[in-house]
């Protein structure tokens, strides 16, 4: 398919830098067609953790919020999740997976009636994705689709499909795809999972796709990837949160793990993990599991993102990446993150 850019972390900030490679470029994901000799795996970024002070008429800023609500519905979880944000962005783009039976969007337009619009969703089933931009924000966008893709299975309970649903977007001239996923449970269905992406990957949008529309410059995996934390018991795992060292079991992280060996997410970032293990806590609380199943915590919900040409070197940044420890009603945590993009110019002719 000819050259396109992926992106090398840098240890300046939360910035990232562009590197020239060939991969395969299939799907929405550019990603499905595997390099193992050039495979890194995926990049950690380190949140900056400031406010974006990019120019209004060159940046776009981008709040993502991803939570498995376990098939419960709390409305003051669900508006502590969207409007408690005190930082500017363009797009608040929300991924759920086990989504209750109730009217959420509704919910969610409830909640964020004062600040912001309803631009568009895709579902399947327990599977939703939301986006929301502020007032008048819908003049900016020029185009929305939707799709979706199921993997089989109904994770035990029925209506809970496994897939992903996708929505991809141009917004102030910026083509850009979205992907809520939710993946195979249980520690030892890794190929499992691997298997699940890679469907997703090669089959959303590729209906009807047109050889000749932009790329998207971004494109932003969020929801629950079901990848554990193995090779450690639970007791081990849950000393070393509680001891805030935490931050060294991401060595027995799938995701990771599988991504270093080249399997999935190829040219995707993530945001260094600082925050706890958000899988599985007792509903109600911030303990975790005290079921006889004592699951091992992990970090199955995650945001990911890979930027493509266009975006220039220097301004691509990750503001922020945690998780929402004050939210009960499920026996997850949801995962938060803001990235900003400031665009190329154009040489002037």
């Amino acid at each position: 398919m000819g050259n396109s850019s992926s992106i090398k972390h840098s240890s300046e900030g939360g910035r990232l830098k562009h590197s020239k490679r060939k991969h395969n470029q299939l799907g929405v994901t550019c990603s499905a067609g595997y390099d193992h000799d050039y495979h890194e795996g995926i990049k950690s970024v380190r949140a900056d953790n400031h406010v974006c002070d990019f120019s209004p008429y060159s940046d776009l800023c981008i709040c993502v919020v991803t939570w498995n609500m376990n098939g419960q519905v709390s409305y003051e979880d669900l508006e502590e999740m969207v409007a408690g944000n005190n930082r500017k962005f363009d797009l608040l783009v929300i991924g759920l997976q086990e989504v209750p039976r109730k009217n959420i969007s509704r919910l969610l337009q409830t909640a964020l009636l004062d600040s912001h619009i309803f631009l568009g969703k895709a579902t399947m089933q327990s599977i939703h994705l939301y986006i929301f931009g502020p007032k008048g924000s819908d003049f900016f966008l020029r185009e929305m689709k939707i799709d979706k893709v199921s993997v089989g299975g109904c994770g035990g309970l029925i209506g809970r499909k496994k897939g992903a649903v996708g929505i991809r977007i141009n917004y102030k001239g910026i083509p850009m795809v979205f992907i809520s996923c939710h993946l195979s449970a249980h520690a030892h269905n890794v190929g499992k999972r691997n298997s699940e992406y890679k469907s997703v990957s090669e089959s959303l949008f590729s209906k009807n796709l047109n050889p000749y529309a932009s790329p998207p410059k971004i494109i932003v995996w969020l929801g629950d990837l079901n990848y554990r934390i193995q090779g450690i018991e639970t007791d081990s795992v849950r000393k070393l949160i509680n001891k805030d060292l935490h931050g060294l079991l991401t060595s027995n992280d799938q995701l990771l793990q599988e991504a270093e060996r080249g399997e999935i997410f190829e040219g995707y970032h993530e945001g260094t993990i600082t925050f706890k293990p958000t899988y599985k806590y007792d509903v109600g609380s911030s303990n975790y599991d005290t079921s006889y199943k004592v699951r091992v915590p992990s970090w199955t919900d995650r945001i990911l993102f890979k930027t493509e040409e266009g975006i220039d070197e220097f301004h691509a940044t990750l503001h922020s990446y945690e998780s929402m420890d004050e939210i009960h009603s499920s026996d997850h945590k949801p995962v938060k993150a803001h990235i900003c993009l400031k665009l190329n110019k154009p040489n002037p002719s």
